[in-house]
């Protein structure tokens, strides 16, 4: 049966929770509905006026009107409750790698150190920057150098937020900035360094100048950045000559590994040849202190024997004179025999070694026939004095015959 079907006992409609039931005396019932709203709010204001000094209404609400001080007190309490979280939410902790940079109606006030920190809500805006944290940023692109050829580089900066205020205020995106930094300062190196350079030994050389000239460029627009490490990842030629350039590198390093093999080479010879140039030199030293003692010597000699001539000159010119003739007769192959004088001996003369007299007078004692050289030594010294006397007799005789004074 319909809810408003006439002649229904139990009419009711959806929206009032079954409707009003009949009590015992067969009379309407409580209502069974949800309260209505202003009966629910005369009832929170009546509470709130008995505490704070109002009385309740009887009746259903038909008490004495509120005091003069219940709405202030409603909105004392409101205030109270609205204060105590606005409190409670200005309380904020930092962590040990963050910093925080506080903002006061818009306008810098202060950064602060780890901890917890209280500032005012709404006043205040508190933003956390990491300090600590290694930031990376990665590039590859492709310039010309200073020889106007074309290389290709890839590039990476590791860097971490040094102040935090220059950060987050003096540029709106510090890692766009050094973006465009790194690429500047790259471009000014590879523009001022040769292909060759870049693509071999350059590379150590090239990071440490975009290095320098990126954290200047960093400092100078107050970014608040600091780099730790710039990194060459790769340098190459473009793809479409790189085998070109390949093929120039091992020609490079075949260059190189020729030029070592013969610096090697070199390395070996000219220490041979300053030994020998060294030694030549000794023996010529030698052979020159040699000379001069030898010429001292002799002169000291001649200086000596001077002064003995000085002091006897005929038995000195006579000693000069037999020693020259020995000196002389003993290096000569021919005999002479005294024949003026009559006389029956007969001298044996060692006809086997008169033709090779000289040379074996000149070879001394070196053949190794002892036997032989000391009778020939005797005989030559018996002809030896022979001769001497002889001259001496013609000298004694002839005062025309030879002087020898001059010598």
């Amino acid at each position: 049966m319909a809810w408003n079907e006439p002649g229904g006992g139990n009419q009711h409609d959806p929206w009032s929770g079954g409707g009003r039931k009949p009590d015992g005396n067969g009379g309407p019932g409580k209502d069974q509905g949800p309260p209505d709203l202003e009966e629910a709010l005369k009832k929170m204001q009546d509470k709130f006026n008995g505490l704070f000094g109002g009385k309740k209404g009887k009746g259903g609400g038909s008490g004495k009107p509120p005091g003069k001080f219940a709405g202030f007190g409603l909105t004392a309490l409101i205030g109270v409750l609205v204060l105590a979280i606005w409190f409670a939410s200005g309380f904020y902790l930092v962590d040990q790698s963050e910093r925080g940079v506080v903002l006061r109606l818009g306008k810098y006030h202060e950064t602060v150190t780890p901890g917890l920190h209280w500032n005012p809500p709404i006043l205040d805006q508190v933003t956390k920057v990491n300090v600590t944290r290694i930031r990376s940023l990665s590039q590859t692109t492709s310039m010309l150098t200073k020889d106007e050829n074309i290389v290709k580089v890839e590039i990476s900066a590791q860097y971490v937020v040094q102040n935090p205020k220059d950060y987050l205020i003096n540029v709106r995106a510090p890692e766009r900035s050094l973006e465009f930094a790194l690429d500047s300062s790259l471009r000014h190196e590879v523009g001022t360094t040769n292909l060759i350079a870049i693509l071999t030994e350059g590379r150590e050389i090239l990071a440490q100048g975009v290095y320098d000239r990126l954290q200047r460029y960093l400092n100078t627009y107050g970014v608040g950045l600091r780099l730790q490490t710039v990194n060459i990842e790769n340098t190459s030629a473009p793809d479409e000559v790189q085998s070109a350039f390949d093929d120039v590198i091992r020609a490079r390093e075949d260059r190189e590994r020729t030029i070592n093999q013969a610096r090697s080479y070199e390395n070996s010879v000219i220490p041979d040849a300053e030994g020998r140039a060294a030694r030549i030199r000794e023996e010529a030293q030698g052979y020159r202190e040699a000379v001069v003692a030898k010429a001292e010597g002799e002169s000291n000699r001649f200086l000596a024997l001077l002064t003995e001539y000085q002091g006897a000159p005929e038995v000195t010119r006579e000693r000069l004179y037999i020693d020259a003739m020995q000196s002389m007769l003993s290096n000569s192959s021919k005999v002479l025999v005294d024949t003026e004088e009559g006389s029956n001996n007969m001298m044996y003369l060692p006809l086997d070694r008169l033709g090779g007299g000289a040379a074996t007078s000149r070879s001394g004692s070196s053949s190794g026939n002892s036997g032989s050289s000391d009778i020939e030594d005797y005989e030559l010294d018996q002809l030896t004095d022979s001769v001497i006397e002889r001259l001496r007799q013609r000298e004694s005789n002839n005062s025309n015959g030879i002087r020898r004074e001059g010598r």
